[in-house]
């Protein structure tokens, strides 16, 4: 079962290797890690989407998520509302005669074409890890010469 699960964290030397080791030590998989700075100094964000058996292996990896040494809050918001988004950068086979037709195709999904070489074109797409996987299997057509994802990054919806 997918499960998000994000943190604030102190950003010092190692927390993320703390953090993954207690993942690794549970053999729980780790589909995608994001970390990246918040609004206040020296705190970060962590956002993962793990893997895991059921709701109680769920509930024990937070616990111990929020017992490591420099981690403030650990939450699971998979069944709260919540916001999610990940980017993906696409670059395609892309030569003049099928440009057209190419970006009408990526239109719907309101992706940006954000370089345009003599035979590729690089696009950009945001929105869910669904968005971005109906998106790759739309374009796969085209010839994908390389494709980066960042993983999920999220908070909870509202005033808190």
């Amino acid at each position: 079962m997918r499960r998000i699960i994000t943190a604030t964290v102190n950003n010092n030397s190692g927390v993320l290797n703390r953090f993954s080791g207690v993942l690794t030590r549970r053999q729980v998989n780790i589909d995608s890690i994001s970390v990246g700075a918040t609004e206040l100094e020296n705190v970060s964000r962590i956002t993962i989407i793990v893997q895991v058996a059921d709701l109680n292996e769920a509930e024990q990896v937070t616990k111990q998520l929020n017992k490591q040494i420099d981690v403030i809050k650990v939450s699971d918001i998979t069944d709260e509302p919540h916001l999610e988004r990940e980017l993906a950068l696409v670059k395609l086979n892309a030569p003049a005669t099928v440009r057209a037709e190419l970006f009408s195709v990526i239109d719907p999904f309101r992706a940006n074409v954000i370089d345009v070489g003599t035979r590729t074109v690089v696009i950009q797409v945001t929105g869910t890890s669904e968005k971005i996987s109906a998106f790759v299997d739309v374009v796969a057509p085209y010839g994908i010469k390389q494709l980066a994802r960042t993983g999920v990054t999220g908070f909870t919806r509202g005033n808190n």
